[in-house]
């Protein structure tokens, strides 16, 4: 069983087995902070806020009535009807089958993702204006720059926007009011590629394959995995990148 399923079974379980204990009586709903006058309520109230968003990935695998009837069994004296060997053994049995949930739906998002980014590729190959390098990455020179192009060695300094093939933006230093600076070295492929075509003032489209982007992995919230991802990238400067000091 993962790290991640049984700390989000036990922090679910202990926080409902908490709101259920202090449940002995029907209470009226609340539906305004006023209401809540003691420090008893509103930390019973945090923890039930917490508690419906801890469970919502195993909100279907768990049967209140029953977890009531063991949180009874032990306030009242009780022997548990499962011993400790058959308690861990069905946490660890849940907790895998959601693991392998997760997994299924990542697979299929995986796949649908490539679909989409193949087939955007095929179409945008075809407009004016955009080319296609033999690894597949894609670009269009919106702006031309002048000078010398950097060197996969270098530091450059760019505005950037980066967005999903649905258009919504992920990313974007314009936003932020800020450039960034970063050796070439250290981005994503697609980047690292991309930004030795240009020159200083130059301002291109990137399409960039998942291969060459962040891959089966994604990256945060939004890039899902086999992600295509579309970056309008200004280059300002380079800088060539400065080795560390030898030690004396």
């Amino acid at each position: 069983m993962s790290t991640f399923n049984r700390t989000l079974l036990a922090v679910a379980v202990a926080s409902l087995a908490l709101a259920a204990c202090q449940k002995k009586e029907a209470a009226p709903a609340i539906t305004k902070a006023e209401e809540l006058t003691t420090d008893a309520q509103k930390f019973g109230y945090a923890i039930g806020v917490d508690l419906a968003r801890s469970l919502q990935p195993v909100k279907d695998d768990v049967d209140i009535k029953a977890l009531e009837a063991g949180l009874d069994t032990v306030f009242s004296g009780g022997t548990s009807v499962l011993d400790d060997a058959a308690r861990e053994q069905i946490k660890n049995s849940v907790a895998e089958k959601l693991q392998k949930k997760q997994l299924e739906e990542r697979t299929a998002a995986a796949s649908k993702s490539k679909e989409e980014g193949d087939k955007f590729l095929a179409e945008n190959a075809k407009k004016a204006g955009v080319k296609t390098t033999a690894t597949g990455l894609q670009y269009e020179v919106l702006t031309e720059g002048k000078g010398a192009a950097p060197k996969a060695t270098d530091t450059v300094t760019v505005h950037y926007k980066g967005t999903l093939l649905n258009g919504e933006t992920f990313d974007s230093s314009y936003d932020r009011g800020q450039p960034v600076s970063f050796p070439l070295q250290n981005v994503i492929p697609g980047w690292t590629e991309g930004l030795q075509l240009m020159q200083p003032g130059a301002k291109y489209k990137f399409v960039i394959p998942a291969n060459l982007a962040y891959g089966e992995r994604g990256a945060g919230v939004k890039i899902g995995p086999n992600a295509t991802l579309v970056f309008e990238v200004e280059l300002l400067s380079i800088g060539e990148a400065k080795p560390a000091a030898a030690k004396k």
